[in-house]
C-alpha cells in the first residue's frame, strides 16, 4: 500500500483545496434553496422567512407563508437536494467504475429497473413504501448488474451503451405491461414513476430516506482511493493492492442502495447522474477525493434548480421534475457523444 500512497492520482488533495470549492459549493446550495423556498404560487417575502419558521403566525399571511414554509416548500427542497446529491455521487461511481464519462445510472437500465421493481410491487398490491423501496432496490441491482457484465466485455464506449439501450428497452417494456394490467386507481401512481416527481415529498419521507442516503453516500466517498485506481485500468488497480472484484461489488451494491430507494419515492429522473458528475470532473479534475463530494452539492444545486423550474414555469400548476432534467441533460449528453466520437 505504499506505492498507492506515491501515486499522483490517488495521492490526498490539499485539505484546503477541498474545504474552499465544497464551502463555495455550499453557499450555493443554501441561497437557491431559500429562493426555491420563497417561490411558488404564493410568494413568501424574504424578510418574512425567519418569521415563518421560528415564530408563531400574527396575521392571517404570515400563518399562510408559515404553513405553506413547513409543511410543502422545505420538505420538498430539502429532500431535492438529497435526491440530486445521491444520484450525482452514484453517476460518478458509475463513470469510475465502468471508465467511462457516458456512464449514469439512467443509462446503463439502474433507473428504470428500479421504477420497474416499484411499478411491478404497486401493480401486484404493495401499499407501504418500505415494500416498494426493497422491489426498487431488487429491480435496480438486478438491472446494474446485468448491464455490468454485458458492458464490461466491450473496451469501446458502444458495449456499455448498447447493453444500456437493451436494459431501458426490457425494462420499459414489462413496465409497460405493468401498466396495462393497472387499475385505474394505480393508473396516476404509475403516471408518477414514469415521469418524476418530487410533490410526494414530507418530514416523514426525509426522516426516512435522509439518513439512508447520507450514510451510503458517505460509504461511498470513503472508497475515493479505489475509484482513483479503477481509472488506471483493473490490471493496474490490482497491482497497486486493491481487491478489483470485491471492489466493483461493493460500488455495485451501494450504488443500488443509494437509486433503488430514491427511484421508489421520486420516480426517474434522468441525467443527475450524467450531466453533473462531468460538469464536475471538466471543472475540478478526476480525483474523486473532491469529485465526489463535489458532486454531491453540485447534484443537490442541480435538482433544486430544476425542481424550482418545474414549479415555475407552469404556475399554478406544475412540471414534473423529470421533464425539466430530461430537457435539460439531453442536449447535453448529445454534445457530450459528438466531442467523445472525435476524441
Amino acid at each position: 500500500m505504499r506505492s498507492v500512497k506515491n501515486l499522483d492520482l490517488i495521492a490526498p488533495l490539499r485539505r484546503p483545496a477541498i474545504t474552499a470549492t465544497c464551502t463555495a459549493l455550499a453557499i450555493v446550495l443554501a441561497l437557491l434553496m431559500l429562493i426555491a423556498s420563497s417561490s411558488g404560487t404564493v410568494a413568501i417575502p424574504w424578510s418574512a422567512l425567519p418569521r415563518a419558521l421560528f415564530s408563531a403566525p400574527v396575521t392571517s399571511d404570515e400563518q399562510l407563508w408559515q404553513s405553506i414554509l413547513r409543511d410543502v416548500r422545505l420538505p420538498r427542497v430539502i429532500f431535492a437536494a438529497l435526491c440530486g446529491g445521491g444520484l450525482a455521487v452514484a453517476g460518478a461511481t458509475m463513470q469510475a467504475l465502468f471508465r467511462n464519462p457516458l456512464a449514469e445510472p439512467g443509462l446503463v437500465g439502474i433507473s428504470a429497473g428500479g421504477a420497474l421493481g416499484a411499478v411491478s410491487a404497486i401493480v401486484f398490491g404493495a401499499s407501504s413504501f418500505g415494500l416498494i423501496a426493497i422491489a426498487a432496490f431488487a429491480g435496480s441491482l438486478f438491472a446494474l448488474f446485468a448491464a455490468w457484465q454485458i458492458g464490461r466485455r466491450s473496451r469501446a464506449v458502444a458495449g456499455l451503451l448498447l447493453a444500456g439501450v437493451a436494459i431501458n428497452a426490457i425494462c420499459g417494456s414489462l413496465t409497460a405491461l405493468c401498466t396495462w394490467q393497472a387499475t385505474d386507481a394505480q393508473l396516476r401512481s404509475l403516471t408518477f414513476w414514469n415521469l418524476g416527481s418530487l410533490a410526494g415529498s414530507n418530514w416523514l419521507l426525509l426522516a426516512l430516506l435522509g439518513p439512508w442516503t447520507l450514510i451510503v453516500s458517505a460509504l461511498l466517498l470513503r472508497e475515493w482511493r479505489g475509484m482513483n485506481a479503477l481509472l488506471l485500468g483493473e490490471r493496474e488497480a490490482g497491482h497497486l493492492g486493491f481487491a478489483i472484484r470485491p471492489l466493483q461489488r461493493r460500488l455495485i451494491v451501494l450504488v443500488a442502495l443509494l437509486v433503488g430507494p430514491l427511484v421508489a419515492a421520486c420516480g426517474t429522473i434522468a441525467f443527475i447522474g450524467l450531466v453533473v458528475p462531468h460538469i464536475v470532473r471538466l471543472t475540478l479534475g478526476a480525483r474523486h477525493q473532491l469529485l465526489l463530494p463535489a458532486s454531491l452539492l453540485s447534484g443537490a444545486i442541480a435538482l433544486v434548480l430544476a425542481d424550482w423550474a418545474a414549479r415555475m414555469l407552469a404556475i399554478p400548476s406544475e412540471i414534473p421534475v423529470g421533464i425539466v432534467t430530461s430537457l435539460a441533460g439531453g442536449p447535453f449528453f448529445l454534445w457530450l457523444l459528438a466531442r467523445w466520437s472525435k476524441a
